[in-house]
């Protein structure tokens, strides 16, 4: 039975994951219920979403939807980042977070709901100095997010990415993936180092995680920013109604 539990939470977590990013609300609670400390579940839950992003990345780049000069730009802010927020998280309570944090994701929710033509359409015109900047700052500040706290940064890469490089969903999602999956090997490292790793449920769900992210990124291929927008707003909303909703049951 925690097999099976196992195994369709991680699937889901992948299919949701690989197209706009939330996985692990769903991938965490069920490696808990397998019956794993919540600790271990954290760390155990990067070896499968490591996998998990990879997939889709590859997935991505095979249908030539990565920008590999936007990456090469943004990769290393994203990885030293998330380092120094695994640092500072030792140090410093997230606590302040937990209440503003769902409060931002609403705000991009109803922002993509009401301009109904944010990222409908892929309007890069290339690398100047006004969007590298604000890419950089934006990769670094959401790899610092992800090793600090991590809840939302997927919708955030999204929609940053949407609005500084004027992307559509899908170009979006795919160079999301790489830069969740840059911040996502940052933390496991840490969670390594730490010992909070159970390696039999982590290769188990690895591979349904990674079932479950190439199926989810082929359909985000297949069906483009029609199909990838919904999901955004609908797992954007079910994020920030469960950090509230948690904060206040705490």
């Amino acid at each position: 039975m925690e097999i099976i539990i196992l195994g369709v939470g991680m699937f889901l977590a992948g299919f949701i994951d690989s197209i706009v990013g939330g996985g692990g609300l769903v991938s965490v609670p069920a490696l808990i219920m397998a019956g794993l400390p919540p600790h271990v579940a954290l760390g155990t839950n990067k070896i499968a979403a490591s996998f998990g992003t990879l997939t889709s990345s590859y997935e991505f780049f095979k249908n030539k939807k990565l920008n590999k000069e936007i990456l090469k730009l943004l990769i290393p802010f994203a990885f030293v980042g998330a380092v120094l927020g695994v640092i500072e998280v030792q140090y410093v309570s997230p606590k302040i977070l937990e209440l503003l944090i769902p409060f931002v994701i609403l705000v991009v929710a109803f922002y993509t709901i009401f301009f109904k033509k944010v990222g409908m359409h892929d309007k890069f015109s290339g690398v100047d100095a006004d969007n590298k900047t604000k890419g950089i700052f934006l990769t670094f500040i959401l790899g610092f997010y992800d090793g600090f706290f991590g809840p939302g940064t997927g919708t955030f890469f999204m929609f940053g990415l949407v609005k500084i490089f004027k992307f559509d969903f899908t170009v979006a999602t795919a160079n999301t993936k790489v830069l969740n999956f840059v911040t996502g090997f940052a933390a496991l490292l840490t969670f390594l180092y730490n010992k909070q790793v159970n390696w039999e449920y982590g290769l188990i769900s690895t591979v349904f995680i990674v079932l479950g992210s190439k199926i989810g990124s082929v359909m985000a291929v297949k069906n483009g920013s029609k199909f990838i927008k919904p999901i955004f707003i609908t797992m954007s909303l079910f994020t920030a109604i469960k950090m509230i909703g948690e904060h206040i049951i705490s």
